[in-house]
């Protein structure tokens, strides 16, 4: 079964590197714990949400990187695979320095917003302005990240997000712990740590930056039907996140609108289902490479085995994370609140979290599918047509409280799956 050892060789590093990705917020949470200054905490929770919401919008650097570079090694054409890395950090640096440019402007749009008291939007607004410089080196960063994927190197990115990840802890205790620099500490190490993960991704691209010459960079960057291309893709799967980024902030403000307690009880739930798309997320992320590569090599056979091979394990980690979840939430979180009431809210409504990983695989998965075969256009319609659906559920069941937003969540789930399964045809259309 080559297409289920493919996947799982490609997978399985990029499931590792996401299970990472989180360890740094937590030492950020401590090392400024440690500080003993509540506004201080709270400042942090809402700037590295700004910042979480803001990069998670440039995502398609990643995506649209990924799918044009598998396509093209696919199709054996190395160069263009090249020249789409040149295009795609060109345009990371375009949005880096205009983010730059207008922080002010952002700034002041982030805090009339956000209702913190004065103490922790200073801590926040700190930590902005040393954090934005940095994000022309996280696009970049992405971009790299999206290259080493669509040349099926999940091996690398693993390495790059450890280095990452390192990087950042022990600046952490070097800027906070020893040189008590604070929030701002915590920014300015952040920022450093993705200065050395560019620095490390151009290490281990380092092959295909050789002998770049004058008229390569010019074939790559003076390329308008290659910029068209990437510039579709890119606008598609920006458009697909954001409406993913607005039904999510709808799930929270809707919880908020019923109570704290029912507020609280749904972020405790709601980590359980980010736990559970860090696994899932793993085997999209190989099924874009892989549909990609088979793609670009027109080969029909291969891309059948790996709709089905990517389908099969898709259904089968949600189906295994759904028993695991109900079977362990009830013991974990107790230990996530110290809230009696927030528990016992969390509890009344576990189930719907538990079951949330099965009825979400699909969506994953055929997310990762139609990227990778550039079908970025039917992803596209397909999260609008979801959205919509997801919001007139809500209107429909809010009458059952947070049941009801619940049962909406997981209607949008199933709707992006149907959606896109509607379409599978496409996945099969091998030319360009």
């Amino acid at each position: 079964m080559p297409a289920y050892r493919q996947l799982q060789t490609i997978a399985l590093p990029i499931i590792l590197a996401n299970l990472a990705t989180p360890l740094v917020g937590f030492v950020d949470v401590a090392v400024i714990g440690q500080l003993g200054r509540v506004h201080l905490l709270g400042g942090l929770a809402l700037a590295t949400m700004v910042f979480s919401f803001l990069f998670w919008g440039f995502g398609f650097l990643r995506m649209g990187t990924t799918a044009l570079v598998a396509n093209a090694l696919g199709g054996n054409n190395p160069d263009l695979a090249r020249q789409t890395l040149i295009r795609a950090i060109t345009l990371a640096l375009l949005i880096g320095s205009t983010l730059l440019l207008i922080q002010s402007p952002i700034a002041a749009v982030i805090w009339s917003l956000t209702s913190g008291s004065s103490a922790v939007e200073g801590a926040a607004q700190t930590y902005f302005e040393v954090r934005i410089w940095g994000a022309p080196l996280n696009l970049i960063f992405i971009c790299l990240t999206g290259y080493l994927l669509g040349a099926g190197r999940s091996g690398a990115v693993l390495i790059l997000q450890l280095l990452l990840n390192i990087s950042n802890i022990l600046l952490d205790l070097l800027f906070v712990l020893i040189w008590n620099k604070g929030v701002a500490g915590v920014a300015e190490a952040t920022v450093w740590a993705e200065g050395i993960a560019v620095a490390g991704g151009l290490v281990l691209i380092r092959a295909e930056l050789k002998n770049l010459s004058l008229s390569f960079l010019c074939t790559a960057l003076i390329a308008p039907k290659q910029w068209v291309a990437l510039l579709a893709i890119n606008r598609d799967i920006m458009i697909r996140t954001l409406c993913l980024i607005f039904a999510f902030a709808w799930f929270t403000n809707q919880g908020a609108a019923i109570s704290d307690d029912v507020l609280a009880a749904n972020l405790v739930l709601m980590q359980f289902v980010s736990f559970a798309a860090f696994f899932i997320d793993g085997y999209a992320n190989a099924a874009e490479v892989l549909i990609g590569q088979a793609r670009g090599a027109r080969n029909r056979g291969q891309t059948r085995s790996i709709i089905r091979a990517s389908l099969a394990t898709g259904w089968a980690t949600g189906a295994a994370i759904t028993l695991l979840f109900i079977l362990v939430i009830p013991w974990v979180v107790p230990s996530l609140s110290d809230s009696p009431s927030v528990v016992s809210a969390a509890l009344n409504f576990y189930g719907y979290a538990a079951i949330a990983p099965l009825m979400s695989s699909s969506a994953y998965l055929l997310d990762g599918l139609f990227i990778g075969a550039l079908s970025s256009q039917i992803m596209r319609n397909a999260m609008i047509q979801s959205l919509l659906l997801y919001l007139l559920f809500w209107w429909l069941l809010g009458p059952l409280g947070n049941s009801g937003l619940w049962l909406s969540l997981l209607i949008f789930y199933v709707a992006r799956g149907l959606t896109l399964w509607r379409h599978r045809s496409a996945l099969q259309v091998l030319t360009a």
